[in-house]
């Protein structure tokens, strides 16, 4: 009897040992739910509140109803638009409305194909993932936001360019003198037009390629690339390039006056 009175006054000793080890001091992991669960669902309570009070204490930013004998000046698409509207002053309609946002779009829906790193997976952490974040940063914060920021404060009448501190004149008028970039090298000739434009655009997506590849052997190593593989590193140079000739488009039309870069039949670029 003594013997079995003392097994079972060791059962609880044996089950109290992995409890200890499950939940001490050193263990800093905790459950989905409800922990989690539970912080975002106040959270998201909260912020609806916070909606809700703004919304009833501020007006909306209305203007009259509408009036088809008189089109607004500037005639400005919503604010999420505002971004694709701004483009559209720099780019070919077909290009900045039909193929740079669905490269947006194809982007987004091949990232797991194209991520391979497996940190940060199911936690925040700038070094382990530092160029994936800087990339998003670049395309959506400085060049997504900034071009919404761009069309609702700097575009006033006639979809022109005012400073903050100047006023909207209805009546100023800027003379844009705008040249294709073989023309301003001095190629007049419309069939080398055609072709010092496509040279020069499928240089940029060459040389920018290899640019990348060597940097990302000098970074990562041979071994990543080759994991990596072809078709990855193929899309995504594709795509950072995409947003890059987004930013290098926009600043050659900024400083020198450059309308299209390649002009064909189909579209310009």
């Amino acid at each position: 009897m003594a013997e079995e009175g003392a097994a079972l006054r060791a059962v609880p000793k044996q089950i109290e040992v992995p409890i200890r080890k499950a939940v001490g001091p050193g263990d800093d992991k905790i459950h989905t739910w409800p922990h989690l669960v539970r912080a975002e669902f106040i959270c998201a309570i909260l912020v609806m509140v916070v909606l809700i009070v703004w919304s009833l204490l501020s007006d909306a930013p209305l203007e009259e109803p509408a009036n088809p004998t008189k089109t607004p000046n500037p005639s400005k698409a919503p604010w999420y638009f505002l971004g694709l509207q701004e483009m559209l002053v720099f780019f070919d309609p077909w290009h900045a409305g039909v193929v740079l946002p669905s490269f947006i779009i194809i982007g987004l829906m091949v990232l797991p194909f194209l991520d391979i790193n497996p940190k940060g997976n199911g936690y925040y952490c700038f070094n382990d993932r530092k160029y994936e974040i800087m990339t998003f940063f670049l395309g959506f914060h400085i060049l997504w936001v900034s071009l919404i920021i761009i069309g609702t404060f700097l575009r006033g009448p006639g979809w022109n360019w005012f400073w903050f501190w100047e006023p909207w004149d209805v009546h100023k008028v800027e003379a844009l003198t705008s040249v294709n970039l073989p023309y301003m090298l001095g190629v007049r000739n419309p069939t080398l037009d055609f072709l010092v434009g496509g040279a020069l655009v499928i240089g940029f997506f060459v040389g920018g390629a290899g640019l990348m590849y060597w940097w990302i052997v000098r970074l990562k190593g041979r071994e990543f690339m080759r994991r990596w593989g072809a078709v990855r590193f193929g899309i995504v140079a594709f795509l950072f390039l995409n947003m890059w000739a987004v930013v290098l488009k926009m600043l050659m039309r900024h400083l020198f006056a450059i309308k299209y870069i390649w002009v064909t039949p189909w579209v310009n670029i």
